[in-house]
């Protein structure tokens, strides 16, 4: 396991238009999906990976608790499927019904869209506000496979309460770390 850490997009910057299909109904996902939503958290995950197999119980939990505010969640695997057959769509499609997922979760063929938030890993997290500017970046908490430390979403969950509450959100945040994206051959962006 080769552990990469996120690009730490600057804050402030504006989401990234995207139209992706959601792997469970095939309905194309746009930012506009989520205009009902005040808040936006967008993740880079996937199936194979141990860094986010570590962290699935608390995204799923993280969506249960969330899910009478104005949180909208979205998931995008950005993998490579020739290289991680166990990334393709019909086995993304198992994993969010076997972890009870409502949120819709995307798969990005093109890797435009991963390269367009300069997602560098799974899981890669991403906070965006009513404006739809990001206001956080970083790691699900301080766990990772192995070092013994519990799986509680700390850090995001305050970044989420914080931006929910309409207040600051704190300004010194941690990377997230986990796989890198599975580029495909000649795909790699210039920050991988």
């Amino acid at each position: 396991m080769a552990l990469k850490e996120s690009t730490m997009l600057a804050l402030g910057t504006s989401m990234p238009s995207f139209a992706l299909p959601d792997v469970r109904t095939q309905k194309m996902i746009s930012p506009e999906f989520f205009r009902e939503r005040s808040v936006l958290l967008v993740m880079f995950i996937c199936r194979h990976c141990p860094y986010v197999v570590h962290v699935q119980e608390e995204l799923t939990l993280l969506e249960q608790d969330y899910q009478e505010t104005e949180l909208g969640v979205l998931g995008i695997s950005s993998n490579d499927v020739t290289r991680h057959l166990t990334d393709a769509p019909p086995r993304l499609k198992e994993m969010a019904e076997q972890l009870g997922w409502k949120f819709p979760y995307c798969y990005d063929e093109t890797q435009a869209v991963a390269k367009a938030f300069t997602a560098a890993c799974t899981p890669d997290f991403f906070v965006f506000d009513r404006q739809r500017c990001l206001v956080y970046r970083g790691q699900l908490d301080e766990s990772r496979p192995g070092n013994g430390k519990p799986v509680t979403g700390q850090d995001l969950r305050e970044a989420l309460d914080a931006v929910l509450a309409e207040q600051p959100v704190i300004r010194q945040q941690r990377p997230s770390a986990g796989c890198n994206i599975k580029w495909k051959l000649g795909n790699e962006p210039d920050y991988a």
